[in-house]
């Protein structure tokens, strides 16, 4: 039986992971693995993917990769009253119901997979001894110090800010930093460095890596991380771990401790964890582990203080973890401890000279990480003794190489769990992120949920919310050029002068700052989508349907951001693990119509559709997801032939975003685009007042016919003549789209004066314009955006494929326009 064959609700155990590769490693690194328990939550709306319940957390695969991983059916195991005094009576019936397991299998206790019962929640925790640990807020109690050797007084203290996706990441790094970085809920939402010292510790930097699962390099975050850590070698790492979720956590935190670094262990939302009835055996964890283990809260700046004097003191004292070996001598005769160690012992000249931790190298090794592998540069006769070490391994253990290793781990951390840790009843937020998904994921509300949130999201930021704040600015801005207009009159300032402020700032950077009020109600709505976690289960329920046009459901994320602004949308593409996904991607986002491109749709909506004008902006969306579509199937059939990337992803709780953080995200843009407002287009505005109002002998004209902008743009104005733009004023402000889209009002402005506009455009003539203005070249930024991601090749390609895709969709409008009367 495989996995596809489970039915909802029911739970197995799994027996074997097939596949091969990357993605069965990474499956495997997510606790896909032989002897772990497995409950099928749901499946997607169209029937695919499926959501799976594992190691306490949600996590989403395919039909046709589950299809490979065989499975046994098994029956849940109910909870039993919680037994936390030590008295054993419950856990004497849970050893008792595994031994009648195994009975009835027909297995014997040696043979059987020695995880058998990983996963299921209701295990108790065996031999907890109660001791005094500390709570919330205190600090630990334990540190190495035989191996101390205190850096030189003012050494740069540097620090790596490692934890998976969704732990609460990059809301400590805020509250270590005092950081403005946006804090999402989405898988991989932190897409570039970002580093800042330590809030009264000057002398520390601390970098915050990307959120990854573990340190095999399956997408582009795990190898950034990876190659930080082992190239830029920092003084210590900060590991976060979210406590409510500690069994898949700690999976990244024993490859973390393998790489011989002075580590602390966070211990985040230790609130939740302690709400919900649990709690963690600090001391005890220590212990164990080796390495100082801080509960915090990272939300509510509880227990940071504290996290950062530990982080100093091991990173000053170069403290490294007490303990890198996590394999047991007694698990199946001590197959997986010996071959390791034996490679270690084989090895430990070339890890050294290669700089790599010994440790890290040889698991690597055993996993077949080629990157490992190359930078060993082991001689052939080596690769052939630990190529049979490790068969012999297999033979002995009854698992592949690499499914071994990761057994091991979870075999450890079951066993630290089980010792440390008094599991809470499920989670208030676990218990709503269920009753909430009944609806958003549900079989026959998914779909019309997500079009009626979106649906409401663009109603109220174009018609109701952002219309009334746009009027609003608009007279704000109208009266004081009114003002300022008068005064300079009144006190008969120079005419250029007059003309450069009135015709040229207000007229150009005015009409466009009315916009701002629209722009931010969307990132806002846009904020909230992600922060909640909404914008993981939008990549859940719509995988099916863009597998259709050659994409996987995680790239709706940078799509949806797409209609937000293009420059993070195509850096958030680096969470998708293909290459191939990746560029389809960059190439549909700027077929979502930006923020940027409002105030185009806003400027011509009202001079030539005022009764439609709504509806004229939502056919506008609508086109170009449509245009992105179409160029999306053609691609997968011509140059992007194959397969979408493999759909692994987790789907976090449902949290409330705080306020900070989504005030935080609306300021970042808004003043990003005041910034451009009174940089690229205030300058740009007055250039073409200055090439508007000037001849080529530097003299004012009293007709533009006669400046230098109408002899510069009337070059090319021609071109756009077949779709009834052929006027060298608009061909200025297409120019100008390309520095930034915001600037073409602008121009147009400028160069027409107010309400011009409708006498030199017809109505055919004007849809042209505005599905041109749609579809061509993104903006400056965007496109430096691509360069950095895929190269100036793709850059210059994207700009003229868009272009050329604008002007033949311009063409067929003005067509059907004409045609229509």
């Amino acid at each position: 039986m495989t996995l596809n064959e489970l039915e909802t609700g029911k739970s197995a155990r799994i027996l074997a992971v097939g596949g091969e590769g990357a993605l069965r490693q990474h499956f495997l690194d997510m606790g896909v693995i032989p002897g772990a328990e497995v409950t099928l939550e749901k499946l997607a709306p169209m029937g695919d993917p499926m959501e799976l319940r594992l190691h306490g957390y949600e996590l989403t695969i395919r039909l046709a990769d589950a299809a490979k991983i065989e499975i046994e059916e098994s029956v849940q195991l109910r909870p039993e009253p919680a037994d936390h005094t030590g008295s054993g009576s419950n856990k004497e019936k849970t050893r008792d119901r595994r031994k009648d397991r195994k009975k009835s299998s027909g297995e014997t206790d040696e043979k059987t997979i020695a995880a058998d019962h990983r996963s299921n929640p209701y295990m108790e925790a065996e031999g907890i001894r109660q001791s005094a640990h500390p709570g919330l807020g205190e600090g630990g109690r334990f540190h190495v110090k035989a191996d101390e050797h205190p850096l030189p007084d003012g050494t740069k203290l540097t620090y790596a800010l490692a934890g998976n996706q969704n732990c609460g990441k990059t809301t400590l790094f805020n509250q270590l930093t005092g950081s403005n970085q946006h804090v999402g809920n989405f898988p991989g939402v932190t897409v570039d460095r970002k580093s800042g010292s330590i809030k009264g510790h000057p002398e520390t930097e601390v970098t915050d890596l990307p959120g990854i699962y573990s340190m095999s390099p399956y997408t582009a975050e795990e190898i950034v991380s990876r190659q930080f850590i082992l190239d830029e070698k920092p003084k210590g790492i900060i590991n976060i771990v979210d406590a409510t979720n500690i069994e898949r956590n700690l999976y990244l935190t024993m490859q973390l401790m393998e790489l011989d670094v002075p580590m602390v262990l966070a211990l985040n939302m230790m609130d939740e964890m302690q709400g919900n009835g649990g709690s963690i055996l600090i001391n005890r964890m220590e212990e164990l582990l080796g390495l100082p283990v801080i509960p915090i809260s990272a939300v509510k700046n509880e227990g940071v203080r504290e996290l950062v004097d530990h982080a100093i003191h091991v990173a000053k004292y170069q403290e490294r973890p007490g303990r890198q070996d996590f394999c047991d001598q007694g698990d199946h005769g001590g197959a997986v401890h010996r071959a390791l160690h034996a490679i270690m012992h084989q090895i430990e000249d070339h890890a050294q000279r290669a700089g790599v931790p010994l440790r890290f190298a040889a698991t690597k090794l055993i996993e077949g990480d080629s990157h490992i592998l190359r930078a060993l540069k082991l001689e052939q006769n080596e690769e052939e003794l630990i190529e049979h070490i490790i068969v012999q391994m297999e033979k002995e253990r009854g698992l592949d190489r690499s499914a071994a290793i990761a057994d091991m781990r979870f075999a450890f951390i079951e066993k630290l769990i089980s010792e440390t840790v008094i599991k809470p009843r499920e989670s208030k937020e676990h218990e709503r992120s269920r009753k909430i998904d009944e609806v958003l994921t549900g079989k026959y509300t998914a779909i019309p949920a997500f079009i009626a949130i979106m649906g409401l999201i663009f109603w109220l930021t174009f018609n109701v919310i952002g219309a009334f704040f746009q009027e609003k600015m608009e007279e704000g801005v109208g009266a004081l050029a009114e003002f300022c207009d008068e005064a300079m009159t009144t006190a008969n300032v120079n005419e250029v002068l007059h003309s450069l402020v009135i015709d040229g700032v207000f007229e150009g950077v005015g009409s466009v700052i009315s916009f701002l009020p629209v722009i931010v109600i969307l990132f806002f709505f846009l904020s909230l989508l992600e922060d909640t976690g909404y914008m993981a289960r939008i990549a859940f329920v719509m995988d099916r349907i863009l597998r259709k046009i050659g994409l996987s459901g995680r790239s709706i994320v940078p799509m949806l951001m797409g209609f937000g602004c293009s420059v993070p949308a195509v850096m958030s593409s680096r969470t998708l693990p293909s290459d191939r996904d990746r560029k389809m991607t960059i190439m549909l986002v700027p077929f979502m119509s930006c923020t940027a491109k409002l105030p185009i749709y806003g400027f011509f909506t009202a001079a030539f559709f005022p009764d439609n004008a709504a509806a004229v902006m939502i056919g506008l969306y609508l086109l170009g997801i449509l245009v992105g579509i179409l160029t999306a199937k053609i691609s997968k059939e011509t140059y992007f032939r194959g397969e979408a990337v493999p759909f692994v992803m987790e789907l976090p709780n449902y949290r409330l975003p705080s306020a900070g953080n989504v005030l935080r995200l609306l300021w970042e843009k808004a003043a990003d685009f005041l910034q451009r407002a009174f940089s690229v287009i205030f300058l740009a505005s007055i250039i073409i007042w200055f090439m508007r109002n000037f001849g080529t002998d530097l003299r004012m004209v009293t007709e533009s016919a006669d400046s230098i902008l109408a002899r510069a743009a009337g070059a090319i104005a021609p071109v756009f003549a077949p779709l009834g733009f052929g006027d060298w004023k608009v061909a200025t402000a297409l120019i100008s789209g390309f520095m930034a889209k915001e600037s073409v009002v602008a121009i147009l402005n400028v160069l027409y004066g107010s309400g011009g506009i409708a006498a030199a455009l017809d109505t055919a003539s004007a849809a042209a314009l505005l599905v041109f203005c749609l579809l061509y070249t993104p903006c400056v930024a965007a496109i430096a955006s691509v360069k950095r991601e895929l190269g100036a090749k793709w850059a210059c390609f994207i700009v003229l494929f868009q272009c050329t895709a604008a002007y033949l969709a311009a063409f067929a409008v003005k067509l059907l326009m004409e045609l229509a009367g």
